[in-house]
């Protein structure tokens, strides 16, 4: 065996290893599911919350969770193929409105409003993510 045969094998190694990453929009395409499902993750979190479980704070970092994921997902969308980009983008759009409108009413409820208004947010806005992204295929 020659000293160039080890060499040629490690070199062969290398192309085989760097061919079996994953290309930006794989990358991208990653982002976006794991984020759509930690989105789903706290909406179901927020759902089994019951009355003598729910606190502000609570909600608050399950919102924060959400939006943390919206951006992650805006972040990856420039990778994304354009028709993909499209629905990320539409679907984030629309999603972000029920967000936001859930967000401006927690901080003004009072703990008895939380009981019955929190409820009724939280399946308005796990109506909206099935809406939103429904589209957007993971």
């Amino acid at each position: 065996m020659s000293r160039s045969t080890p060499l040629l094998a490690l070199a062969c190694a290398a192309v085989v290893m760097a061919g079996c990453g994953q290309s930006k929009e794989d990358k991208a395409k990653s982002t976006v599911c794991s984020a759509r499902a930690d989105i789903q993750k706290q909406i179901d979190q927020l759902k089994g919350l019951t009355p003598s479980t729910a606190t502000i704070d609570g909600v608050k970092g399950n919102l924060q969770a959400i939006q943390d994921d919206l951006k992650k997902m805006s972040g990856a969308q420039g990778e994304l193929s354009s028709e993909r980009k499209q629905q990320v983008q539409q679907a984030n759009q629309a999603f972000e409105d029920d967000l936001k409108s859930l967000a401006g009413n927690v901080g003004s409820l009072s703990a008895t409003d939380v009981k019955t208004q929190l409820t009724n947010a939280v399946q308005s806005l796990a109506t909206g993510y099935q809406q939103a992204f429904d589209k957007v295929d993971c």
